[in-house]
C-alpha cells in the first residue's frame, strides 16, 4: 500500500504540536507556570522541550511525503530543489518580519536574527538538500550517524574556540557570540559573550531530527507505519545511554537530545498512524496542522499587539484574577494559556471549515 501525500494522522500530529507551542508560549504570568510547560534551565528535557523537535521531525516527514515519489523516481535535483528551497526561503524570511515586528512593537533593546521560523525555514532547506542527495533510507540513517558524531566532535573538541556543553564557554555560543554579536537571543556587550537557543551551530541538531523525519515520511508514504516501532525504541534507548557522555539539551541541540526526543516523536507518528489512518479516529488537532504556519505567525502577531498596546496585563488581571484568588496563581496564568489557545482553535477551524489555507 502506497499512502497519499497528505496523511490525516501527520496533519493531526502537527496540529497538536502547534497548539502546544501556543500553550508554552502564551501563559498568562511568566512567573507562575507548572514545570511541564516550561524548558528546561540547560540541561534536561521537560515535556516542553519536546515540542519543537516533534515540529521539526514531523516536517521532514511531511517532506518525504510529499516529495518522496519524485525523489524514488530518480528526478534531478534542479527539478526537485527549486520549489523547495524557495519554500524554505519565505519562511526563513517570515521568521525575520516577525521579529521586526517584535523589536519594533515591544520595544525590545535590540533586534534577533535568529528564532523558532528561522531555523524551520534553515532546516528544511538542507533537508531538502540532503533528501535529495541520500535517497534511500541506508544513506540518510548513514548520513544521520555523520551529522551527529560531527556535531558532537566538534562540540566535545572544540579547543581554543570552547570545548563541552557548559553555558558561555561551549563552541556553538561561542561562534554566535563572534557572527550574531548583539544580535543573539541574549547578549552581554560587557564580556562580548552571547548565546541564542536557535543559534548557527546548533542547527545542526536540529537538521538532525529534521532527517530523522526524512525517515519517517518515506516509512509512512509507503505505508509502513507500524514499521515506526522498532526505530522508535532504539532511539529512546540510544537516548538515554548517550546521556553518559552528551547531556540533553534543547539549547544545544545535542547528539542525545536528538536520538532521545526523536524516539518519542518516531512513537508518537507510529500511534497517530495506528489510531487515524488505520482504526479511523478523529483526527484531532487537524485544523491546527493544516494551517500551521497561519496558527503560530497569527498568534505571534497577536501577542506582540496585545504586548506593544499594553493590552495584555491589563485583560490578564481583569478577566483571570478570579480564577488566581480561588485556585491560585499557576493555574490562573494556564488558564490564560488555555483560553488563547482556544481562540485559535476556533479560527483555525473556521479557516478550514471554509477551505482557507495559508501555504508558503
Amino acid at each position: 500500500m502506497t499512502a497519499n501525500s497528505r496523511l490525516a494522522s501527520v496533519d493531526a500530529l502537527r496540529g497538536l504540536t502547534v497548539a502546544a507551542m501556543l500553550l508554552v508560549n502564551n501563559p498568562g504570568d511568566w512567573d507562575h507556570v507548572f514545570w511541564p510547560l516550561e524548558h528546561a534551565a540547560w540541561n534536561g528535557c521537560t515535556p516542553t522541550d519536546l515540542i519543537f523537535p516533534f515540529f521539526l521531525l514531523i516536517a521532514g516527514a511531511s517532506l518525504s511525503l510529499a516529495t518522496g515519489g519524485r525523489w524514488s523516481r530518480g528526478e534531478p535535483a534542479g527539478l526537485v530543489l527549486p520549489p523547495l528551497l524557495k519554500r524554505a526561503l519565505k519562511v526563513f524570511v517570515l521568521g525575520l518580519v516577525l521579529h521586526l515586528l517584535a523589536w519594533w512593537l515591544m520595544d525590545k533593546p535590540q533586534y534577533r536574527l535568529m528564532g523558532v521560523m528561522q531555523r524551520i525555514g534553515l532546516c528544511l532547506a538542507f533537508a531538502a538538500l540532503l533528501g535529495t542527495a541520500w535517497r534511500s533510507e541506508r544513506a540518510r540513517w548513514g548520513g544521520l550517524a555523520v551529522l551527529l558524531l560531527g556535531y558532537g566532535g566538534l562540540m566535545t573538541w572544540g579547543g581554543a574556540w570552547g570545548a563541552g556543553w557548559e553555558p558561555q564557554t561551549n563552541l556553538a555560543s561561542r561562534l554566535d557570540s563572534l557572527i550574531l554579536g548583539r544580535w543573539n537571543y541574549q547578549w552581554d556587550a560587557a564580556t562580548g559573550l552571547g548565546h541564542d537557543p536557535e543559534g548557527l551551530l546548533s542547527t545542526l541538531g536540529a537538521l538532525a531530527s529534521t532527517v530523522l523525519g526524512l525517515i519517517a515520511g518515506e516509512r509512512l508514504r509507503q505505508g509502513r507505519g507500524r514499521s515506526l516501532w522498532m526505530p522508535a525504541a532504539l532511539l529512546l534507548l540510544l537516548g538515554a545511554l548517550a546521556t553518559q557522555w552528551v547531556p540533553w539539551n534543547k539549547q544545544l541541540w545535542t547528539p542525545s537530545f536528538v536520538l532521545w526526543t526523536g524516539g518519542w516523536a518516531f512513537a508518537a507518528l507510529a500511534l497517530a498512524y495506528e489510531l487515524v489512518d488505520r482504526r479511523g479516529l478523529p483526527p484531532l488537532g487537524r485544523a491546527f496542522g493544516v494551517n500551521a504556519m497561519a496558527a503560530y505567525a497569527g498568534a505571534w502577531m497577536c501577542t506582540v499587539f496585545l504586548e506593544g498596546f499594553g493590552w495584555m496585563g491589563p485583560l490578564y488581571r481583569s478577566v483571570f484574577a478570579p480564577v488566581g484568588a480561588l485556585v491560585g496563581p499557576e493555574v490562573q496564568s494556564l488558564g490564560f494559556a488555555l483560553a488563547f489557545v482556544a481562540v485559535w482553535s476556533f479560527i483555525v477551524w473556521a479557516l478550514d471549515r471554509r477551505g482557507w489555507y495559508w501555504k508558503l
